[in-house]
């Protein structure tokens, strides 16, 4: 399973969403260049980041953003507001490793699957959940799909995996996100990387179990030091131990 150490960053700040809330981010007073190079110092062989600005349709930033992704010193999965083909193709052509395609992927699906067979396993989906139902336009807007047919659409497709987020989840629960995300990747055959259920390293050690969980995001919980990098990947990485079976 592949750990994703997540940045999030609003106005050129580190920064962690509460249910999505953009009116309460809790901001990390570190340099984000920085903790990205700490990311890959740490072991990990992914990041993700997300610009917030741009994921609510304002102009991001897209010289820090340049610099992380040249500084990290490993792939960068980007996400904030890509409705577009040109942009995805932009920021594939200045390094981004992947993309994370949201509200487009809802609005116009056929655009996301032509993109994903263009940049096979560089394209990935994210199936945001806010009290069973599909967010769109920064988690403003509900969409009439259902999370369970919306992913089933894109089986098939050469995504390389699907983000799927509960923001109605407690910050303190991770049970229900644990079940709603288990449930959803039993639906699909594309990869799942969930997020926003990691509190403790033994959210990690829960995850490795569920089937067709590929990945888990961590980002509050490294920015508040309630997990340790290192130690998290050395509990994704560890060979699965064997599972009773019961008659």
């Amino acid at each position: 399973m592949i750990i994703y150490p997540t940045m999030e960053i609003l106005n050129g700040k580190c920064v962690s969403l509460t249910r999505g809330r953009l009116d309460e981010p809790v901001i990390w007073h570190v340099d984000p260049v920085e903790t990205a190079r700490s990311f890959a110092a740490a072991g990990a062989e992914w990041m993700h980041l997300t610009d917030i600005n741009g994921l609510c349709g304002e102009d991001g930033h897209e010289d820090l953003i340049a610099e992380i992704i040249r500084a990290a010193g490993i792939p960068v999965q980007l996400g904030g507001g890509f409705r577009s083909r040109e942009a995805v193709g932009r920021w594939i052509d200045k390094g981004a490793g992947r993309i994370v395609i949201g509200t487009m992927a809802v609005q116009d699906s056929e655009t996301v699957k032509e993109l994903a067979k263009y940049h096979p396993d560089q394209i990935v989906v994210a199936v945001d959940i806010y009290q069973g139902m599909m967010m769109t336009d920064g988690w403003r807007s509900s969409s009439a799909f259902s999370p369970e047919a919306f992913v089933q659409a894109f089986d098939g497709v050469p995504l390389a995996g699907i983000i799927v987020t509960d923001i109605d989840a407690d910050i303190e629960d991770s049970d229900g996100s644990l079940g709603l995300i288990s449930g959803l990747a039993a639906t699909t055959r594309q990869p799942v990387i969930a997020r926003g259920t990691v509190r403790t390293v033994d959210d990690v050690a829960r995850l490795k179990y569920i089937p067709n969980i590929a990945g888990a995001m961590i980002g509050r919980a490294l920015f508040s030091k309630d997990v340790d990098l290192g130690e998290a990947l050395a509990v994704a990485q560890a060979p699965a131990e064997p599972k009773a079976e019961f008659q």
